[in-house]
């Protein structure tokens, strides 16, 4: 139990979406993971998730919702975001393990971290519309960037080449003071 441990693997069925992006999925009984500290993150039975909240632009960086070694952590997380008394920056901590929990190596893990952490930068820095899930930016194909797009990718390229520098086994406090020489989170 290095980095915790989950309860198993969740149990879903996908979700049809009047939009049309149809990433939704609810699960169909209780699933948690258990960090290091005891914590027990619990996404009850009817919770809907909808992948790793990564933003768009950096999938073909970092990888796609519901893809790789940390799905598990994304369905967790993605219900820690919405509990209540739990703050983004916890949650984006207890992802960061659960990743890993979950086999993705310690290089992986930092790097999706880094992406939700720009995930929470930008739902507070950047416009509304440039991150509404009803918008351009999140909806447009990947194969026509935006400035914003372009923008996340770049310091998403930037905090990696920082992030693959740190020592082997670095604490999440060094992990965001990569970060935030590159984001004013």
């Amino acid at each position: 139990m290095k980095h915790g441990k989950f309860s198993g693997n969740p149990k879903t069925e996908w979700l049809t979406d009047d939009n049309g992006t149809d990433r939704d999925m609810r699960l169909l009984e209780d699933f948690s993971y258990t960090d290091l500290d005891g914590k027990l993150w619990l996404a009850p039975e009817g919770s809907v998730v909808n992948g790793a909240s990564i933003p768009r632009p950096l999938w073909s960086s970092v990888g796609s919702p519901y893809t790789d070694d940390y799905r598990r952590a994304s369905v967790i997380h993605d219900v820690a975001c919405g509990t209540p008394g739990v703050s983004r920056k916890e949650a984006d901590v207890m992802f960061f393990h659960a990743c890993q929990a979950g086999g993705c190596s310690e290089a992986q893990a930092r790097i999706l971290y880094a992406g939700v952490r720009i995930g929470a930068w930008a739902s507070r820095s950047l416009p509304d519309w440039t991150i509404s899930s009803e918008t351009l930016l999140f909806n447009m194909p990947l194969d026509v960037p935006t400035l914003e797009e372009k923008f996340m990718q770049g310091k998403l390229s930037d905090i990696a080449v920082e992030m693959k520098e740190l020592p082997e086994g670095a604490s999440v406090e060094q992990l965001d003071e990569a970060i935030e020489r590159h984001l004013q989170i």
